[in-house]
């Protein structure tokens, strides 16, 4: 069995990589960074430096492939970030219909396409669209939000004990481990037994505001930490430092508008096929706070 994981050195394109490797399929890493996955080569993967939106190299990557793993990766620089969803899906389309692809599997997002002006969440059910009309079997995985977002808050948590976010602190959130949406995908690439093109929700083992997420991150680091809503406007500011271009930052400032409303997208009724195993304590426990350690011996 072939497999190509597309975005394979981001946080689930990665972990997803593990689990088809260690399955033992052969396996094609698609990233711009690929010093990235060098354990994974010395383990027998292939990594080729090919970007979500070379048609070409998609083409030429994805030949003889039985099964193809794709996230659209965000584009800071972007002028038009909704055409990058939709430049970059059709050039995955372009490859899944050239080689004849039997099987797809899509990181979504909970609520995709539910409405317009919702960002990124509008643009991926664009995504989810285009896929449909390139292959007879494609599972859609549409997460909550990301446990690992707390990794960026690292020297947040060290050095003031705060952890920010534009949400309000009493906002229900469904958070999910990216591990456990890569141990999903991988289970779904490696079996060939699914067919059909159908979506599926993956919300973690429960919701939590973010006033529960800092009474576990206090209890598990043994020390108080506080909770900080910022304003959208001040991320925008800080996504322009970096380089996003205006369009960006005003689509990811619609994106986190979506997210933080308590009628929207994370009102999302909790099915028991949603239900990850992966606890925030758990997260914290095996991971973030492995991180901070890391942090503080630098």
């Amino acid at each position: 069995m072939k497999i190509v994981i597309a975005a394979a050195s981001g946080n689930i394109g990665r972990h997803t990589a593990e689990k088809v490797v260690q399955a033992g399929a052969e396996t094609i890493l698609l990233t711009r960074q690929p010093e990235k996955l060098a354990d994974l080569v010395v383990q027998g993967a292939i990594a080729k430096p090919i970007s979500s939106d070379d048609t070409q190299g998609l083409i030429e990557a994805t030949q003889n492939a039985d099964a193809l793993f794709w996230l659209t990766p965000p584009k800071m620089d972007a002028i038009s970030l909704g055409d990058w969803y939709i430049q970059t899906a059709m050039s995955g389309a372009k490859a899944v219909r050239e080689n004849r692809i039997e099987r797809v599997v899509n990181i979504s997002s909970l609520g995709a396409g539910a409405g317009p002006d919702l960002g990124t969440v509008t643009f991926i059910g664009n995504v989810e669209s285009i896929f449909n009309q390139a292959c007879s079997n494609v599972l859609h995985l549409r997460p909550g939000y990301f446990m690992e977002n707390f990794l960026e808050q690292v020297q947040f948590i060290q050095r003031d004990h705060t952890v920010y976010f534009p949400y309000a602190s009493d906002h229900d959130i469904p958070w999910i481990s990216t591990d456990d949406i890569g141990d999903e995908a991988a289970k779904y690439l490696l079996d060939t037994h699914w067919a059909g093109q159908w979506t599926h929700n993956l919300m973690g083992p429960e919701n939590l505001t973010l006033s529960e997420i800092i009474a576990v991150l206090s209890r598990v680091l043994d020390r108080p930490i506080k909770y900080v809503q910022v304003t959208i406007e001040s991320i925008q500011q800080q996504l322009a430092l970096t380089g996003a271009t205006p369009d960006v930052q005003r689509e990811l400032g619609n994106l986190f508008n979506a997210l933080g409303n308590p009628d929207g997208i994370y009102a999302t009724v909790r099915t028991p096929e949603a239900v990850t195993s992966t606890t925030f304590k758990q997260f914290t426990t095996h991971k973030l706070l492995s991180h901070i350690l890391q942090s503080s011996r630098q």
